[in-house]
Formats: structure tokens, sequence, C-alpha cells
């Protein structure tokens, strides 16, 4: 039961982040790359909330990433490259 407990929290607060993300959807990543976070720590990140990363690329100066997130949905969702912050989010077709 902790495990489901822990996995539901953890659930609602990437929820959270991605709704607060998406009010920022229109803006692009306007980040020097040399304030950039290695993509490798945020597939890092996303893994171990529970994502299986199929593919991070760079588009419009942010990371896009596609995979599968904790639930299982396949998402497609923008990060900044520096802070990891939401900036697009959605599911893939």
């Amino acid at each position: 039961m902790k495990t489901t407990a822990m996995s539901a929290a953890i659930a609602a607060a990437f929820a959270a982040t991605l709704a607060a993300g998406a009010a920022q959807a229109s803006d692009k990543c306007a980040v020097p790359q040399a304030e950039w976070q290695p993509k490798e720590a945020l597939q890092q990140k996303l893994e171990g909330d529970g994502w299986k990363i199929k593919k991070i690329k760079i588009d419009d100066g942010c990371y896009e990433v596609y995979g599968t997130d904790a639930q299982g949905k396949r998402m497609e969702v923008y990060f900044d490259p520096k802070s990891f912050a939401v900036v697009k989010s959605g599911s893939e077709s």
C-alpha cells in the first residue's frame, strides 16, 4: 500500500507541474546553451518519476521528450533546458 500511495502522490505532483506548464504553452525556451543541463539529467529525472523515455531531442531551444508517463500515457512534452520546467505538454496521437 505504501508504494501505491507514494505513486499517487508523485503522479499528483507531476500533474500539477504539467498544468502549470500548460499556461506557458506558447512560450519558447530562450536559455543560452551554456546554461543548459544535460539531456541525460532530464532523462534520469523523468525515469525516476516513472517515465519510459522513447526519445529526447532539441526543438525551438527546448528539450522535446517523447515517452510514456508513470500512468502509461504516451506523452510529448517540451522542457526548459535549464530548469526542466514544463513549457508545453500533450498526448501523442
